[in-house]
């Protein structure tokens, strides 16, 4: 791979770390840590390793046949492209919501924005993605979402590294063995549940970089190899991981044995909460580090979203009236990305004005959004596992044994805890 093509190729898989590295990474990993300290880390590496072969399809197969994964979808099976859009339609405009909700929490945190409500801090971090979006299109995202990316993790292996440096808080260590209390019961499926759902992020993002692959192939005149596709999603795809272990160690370090109240409370709490503890472990300092990081975090998870959920209907739209091929190509297909942007934008603030009069807390909001992607996880991993498979991707770019085993693996592991869940709730299997 030549170094000035393989610099042309990065920005999908970026793009998809993203996305990734918010709730998941900001509030489930440090809550993790806080509550059972290096005990969930097993479990976060296994749900990385075992959504891998899922998420990198949408890369692999548009780079192996030159269409967007949701062509691949339509001609694969007549209903995955309407299951597809049923669940983007109703995940979209919740994950959205949820995600600007955690952002405008945090801004909170700012000085000069701290007397605003919250509410008014996530539409207004709508609001800027959506003017970003409208006015910038996938070049203003791409520059973006490749700053605050690399923000986030160089603020966030500072603060990991200074705390490794200095110490824990408490007997940290012996949680690699055991942890009191263990995170292993029924109890503790509320939790681990929506801990899985967005680590590293809700399986239909299969579909993302593929979508973004053509955008950033007009962007810089060059359509990327599937060596150099697969490079870029690994990079983003190694980011993401790496920065969910930082996120671990944040909160292990610094908050061991006071984890069981991090979620409790309003929002605000949680964000105050969190803020907190940080500068009180690692010193006055660590405000301007974690702060930024934080609302790095979750501005690069919103704008993301804001564009994907969107891209993906409006590709979806064309697919089925044949007007293009859903590539996110100029004319018709940005038009409509325009409508669905606004009417996902408009219904996300619809539903945090739902959720201020409700009084729904951070944890309902944003775990109700990861519990939801986390049951339908298993479904979007068969149709993107089936697609790979499939006669449409010449045999040399499909799934190798490996894979193909990991891939059944993963099938099973993210159904069975799905129907466990599912069944726990209904029955209170263990109590």
């Amino acid at each position: 791979m030549a170094s000035s093509t393989l610099r042309r190729s990065i920005g999908p898989g970026i793009l998809l770390a993203g996305a990734c590295i918010g709730g998941s990474h900001l509030m489930s990993s440090t809550t993790a840590g806080a509550r059972f300290g290096f005990a969930l880390v097993g479990l976060i590496l296994l749900t990385n390793l075992l959504k891998y072969p899922f998420l990198r399809v949408g890369t692999r197969f548009t780079a192996a046949t030159g269409l967007s994964l949701l062509e691949g979808f339509q001609r694969r099976h007549s209903a995955y492209l309407p299951l597809y859009l049923l669940v983007s339609l109703v995940t979209g405009t919740l994950t959205i919501a949820a995600v600007s909700f955690v952002a405008g929490l945090l801004l909170q945190n700012v000085p000069l924005l701290g007397g605003f409500n919250k509410y008014a801090l996530a539409m207004a971090v709508l609001v800027v993605s959506g003017l970003v979006l409208l006015f910038g299109h996938y070049k203003a995202l791409d520059r973006l979402s490749k700053l605050l990316v690399a923000l986030l993790t160089l603020l966030t292996g500072v603060a990991a590294v200074s705390l490794l440096v200095r110490g824990p808080v408490g007997d940290v260590g012996s949680t690699w063995l055991a942890a009191d209390p263990t995170p292993w019961t029924f109890a503790n499926l509320g939790f681990l549940i929506p801990l899985m759902g967005w680590m590293p992020g809700p399986v239909e993002m299969c579909v993302w970089p593929s979508l973004w692959m053509f955008s950033r192939a007009r962007d810089t005149d060059h359509t990327a190899s599937p060596q150099e596709a697969g490079f870029d999603f690994n990079l983003g795809y190694g980011v993401t991981v790496v920065t969910a272990m930082f996120f671990v160690i944040l909160g292990a370090y610094t908050m061991y044995g006071t984890g069981d109240g991090m979620l409790a409370g309003t929002g605000v709490a949680f964000a105050q909460r969190l803020i907190r503890l940080y500068t009180e472990a690692m010193g006055g300092w660590a405000a301007w580090v974690i702060i930024p990081a934080a609302f790095a975090a979750m501005f690069s998870t919103t704008i993301t979203c804001l564009d994907a959920y969107p891209r993906s209907i409006a590709a979806i739209q064309g697919l089925w009236k044949g007007e293009d091929s859903g590539d996110a190509s100029p004319g018709p297909q940005r038009r409509r990305f325009s409508v669905w942007m606004v009417l996902h934008l408009l219904a996300a603030i619809l539903a945090l004005v739902l959720a201020q009069s409700t009084g729904l807390t951070v944890t309902q909001f944003v775990f109700g959004a990861m519990t939801g992607s986390f049951i339908t996880a298993p479904l979007f991993a068969w149709m993107a596992m089936d697609t790979i498979n499939s006669p449409l991707v010449p045999e040399e770019h499909r799934n190798g044994p490996f894979m193909r085993g990991l891939s059944w693996f993963g099938l099973v592991f993210l159904g069975g805890f799905s129907l466990l869940f599912v069944a726990n709730g209904f029955f209170g299997l263990g109590g």
